[in-house]
């Protein structure tokens, strides 16, 4: 196989722009304050946007 440029790599950010590889999976920890269990909650947030979806917690 090919040895591939980091110029062409830089293209096909380019070309994958509207992709699902500009979103990130946030898993958080929610604790229940009945029980004291914790369960997950997994977020899809796209990456512009995930300084603001943390703050909010």
């Amino acid at each position: 196989m090919a040895k591939v440029s980091k110029n062409a790599r830089v293209a096909q950010r380019a070309a994958n722009a509207g992709s699902g590889r500009d979103f990130v999976k946030i898993v958080q920890s929610v604790k229940d304050e009945k029980t004291g269990k914790y369960s997950y909650k997994e977020v899809m947030v796209h990456k512009d946007k995930l300084d603001e979806f943390l703050a909010k917690k």
